[in-house]
């Protein structure tokens, strides 16, 4: 019984290991970079969607504008802008712990390739929102009138 357990465990980790090579690739191309540059552009993005988010909120020529995400309403309600970029802040440094400590683990199991995969799978979703976002405020801002 026990021959039968490790000999499952060992395909199995031999068929994981061939899938890794695949998931590195796929994540290098999607982020062909450094993790440490995606994790300095998470953070400057969420600084200019922090930044672009105030000036939509303040400078617009529409008056109805108003944050529609749920959690970033009640910050800014509960708080105001700075109580907001503190939660916005607080989220991103939690979306980027949670990334490395995926990578980590994959890597400290022997996966280096997909604990690459995992951090690249987490950032670049959100980073591809935020900046629709971005944009969205700059429009909003800038356009509001014909938006």
């Amino acid at each position: 019984m026990r021959d039968i357990i490790r000999n499952r465990l060992r395909k199995n980790i031999e068929r994981e290991r061939a899938l890794e090579p695949r998931f590195e690739a796929f994540s290098r191309v999607l982020w062909p970079w450094a993790e440490s540059k995606l994790v300095l552009f998470v953070t400057s993005m969420a600084l200019l969607d922090s930044i672009s988010t105030y000036t939509a909120l303040n400078l617009s020529i529409n008056n109805q504008v108003s944050e529609v995400g749920f959690i970033a309403s009640w910050a800014l309600k509960a708080g105001g802008f700075p109580y907001l970029f503190l939660v916005e802040m607080t989220i991103i440094a939690t979306l980027l712990l949670l990334a490395m400590v995926a990578r980590s683990l994959y890597a400290r199991f022997g996966f280096p390739g997909f604990g690459r995969a995992a951090f690249v799978f987490m950032l670049v979703p959100y980073t591809i929102i935020i900046m629709a976002v971005v944009f969205n405020n700059i429009l909003v801002t800038f356009l509001g009138h014909y938006y």
